[in-house]
């Protein structure tokens, strides 16, 4: 609690383990100062980078480094990638190529690898997302309001979020207790990905469920975030992702099986589909989801499967 960080970061134990975090540590600062990359980006990329000291071994060495060559950056991703989605494969060739600049920009190589990193081709709405059909959803929401318990009373209030509005992880996360208009009732998110306000209704089952929270199940912190940690000490989430575990975990315990995402991106799916099913604009649900771009929802109208059978057209002659 003193060091604000658990489990508290060990001394290095060896000279390797020094050398790795010295140029992890010229890394970030590279990534923070030069490039101007966010903390979720910057976390990502130096572990990424991690990951490839730690395979290097003893090649990773600051008087070693310049030995580097193209045929073990083939070796390491032989290693790494196999047992990756393609999509998580893509993103590691890219971290591994922004670590390769960084490596030539500050002298560890005295050539540039970057070049040498392969390519992962993705293809755009190449798969369908997973969403949970309105049952589960449903199902999940009952299971969680039997749990009057004060970590139940904020899962409950969390999971609403996410099937009221599907709002990302983050943007629940991030939610303070001064973003809460309760007379106009009302409620201002950050969206993560365009930073931009987001205004919205607060209806009367989401705010009853975060009152109740308020009341009944949050800890007392100097902390203005809504959602805290039920475990000391009593913080804000470090992480998005520690909703998504959190969703998971409820999913078992109601015996609710999905196939493909169980996070909280599942609850975002479905209530796209039931934005398309209720014939909201294409440009409504764009907004309300939080995208710039149009193309970024149009992945979403894969989802209304049933929908679009309905207006496909029958194959000539038909089948005999």
């Amino acid at each position: 609690m003193v060091q604000g960080q658990w489990p508290p970061a060990r001394p290095a134990a060896t000279v390797l383990d020094l050398s790795h975090r010295e140029i992890l540590s010229a890394y970030t600062a590279w990534m923070v100062d030069l490039r101007g990359l966010s903390q979720p980006t910057v976390r990502k990329n130096s572990h990424a980078a991690h990951v490839f000291l730690e395979w290097l071994g003893d090649g990773a060495r600051v008087e070693k480094l310049p030995e580097l060559t193209v045929l073990a950056i083939d070796r390491f991703l032989a290693w790494r990638n196999p047992r990756l989605r393609r999509a998580t494969r893509h993103g590691v060739v890219c971290c591994l190529r922004d670590f390769s600049r960084f490596l030539r920009d500050k002298g560890y190589l005295e050539c540039d690898l970057a070049a040498a990193v392969p390519r992962v081709k993705l293809y755009r709405f190449e798969d369908v997302p997973k969403a949970l059909r309105p049952d589960q959803v449903r199902a999940v929401l009952e299971h969680i309001r039997k749990d009057k318990t004060p970590v139940g009373l904020r899962d409950y209030a969390i999971a609403l979020l996410l099937a009221t509005y599907g709002l990302r992880a983050g943007e629940i996360a991030r939610l303070r207790l001064e973003d809460i208009n309760w007379k106009r009732e009302e409620f201002c998110v950050i969206q993560s990905k365009s930073h931009l306000p987001l205004r919205l209704p607060l209806s009367i089952e989401v705010g009853n469920a975060i009152f109740r929270y308020l009341r009944r199940g949050r800890r007392h912190s100097k902390a203005h975030e809504v959602f805290l940690r039920s475990r000391a000490p009593h913080g804000p989430f470090h992480h998005a992702s520690s909703l998504g575990s959190m969703i998971q975990r409820r999913l078992q315990q109601a015996a609710i099986r999905v196939d493909g995402r169980r996070g909280t991106h599942a609850f975002r799916y479905a209530h796209a589909v039931n934005l398309l099913r209720a014939q909201v604009p294409f440009k409504t649900i764009g907004d309300l989801l939080g995208h710039r771009s149009p193309t970024s929802t149009a992945g979403y109208l894969k989802l209304a499967s049933s929908d679009l059978r309905s207006v496909a057209l029958e194959v000539p002659g038909g089948a005999r």
